[in-house]
């Protein structure tokens, strides 16, 4: 049985695996351990809520979970600016996961508009 590819899915499961070795890095090598926590937090709970939306209750409820979702990965967007302001990691680390960040929230943002659409 061939499965179509569940892209969000995917890159949402893949980026909180990112996170978390930052989280591990970032407390072994760093010594951060508050913003890092707030950064494995919000970074992990993308993931989890895009699982959710798969099984929504209606389109609504599937919304709701992205725009959740969604603010996540915006937060998680701040964690990582705020470590690199901080010097705890470098300009070229937070380009490479911050632009994972931000493929991320233009996904979901696109599917919550799709789904939007459908509705009227």
């Amino acid at each position: 049985m061939n499965e179509r590819p569940d892209i969000i899915k995917d890159k949402s499961f893949k980026f909180a695996i990112r996170v978390v070795n930052l989280n591990l890095f970032l407390r072994e090598n760093k010594q951060e351990y508050v913003l890092s926590k707030q950064l494995l937090r919000s970074g992990t709970a993308i993931g989890a809520l895009v699982r959710e939306s798969k099984n929504a209750e209606s389109k609504l409820d599937f919304i709701h979970k992205l725009g959740i979702a969604q603010k996540e990965c915006d937060e998680t967007l701040y964690w990582l600016e705020l470590l690199k302001e901080c010097k705890f990691i470098t300009r070229k680390e937070f380009e490479s996961i911050g632009n994972d960040a931000n493929e991320l929230l233009k996904i979901i943002r696109s599917s919550i508009m799709t789904v939007k659409k459908t509705l009227k």
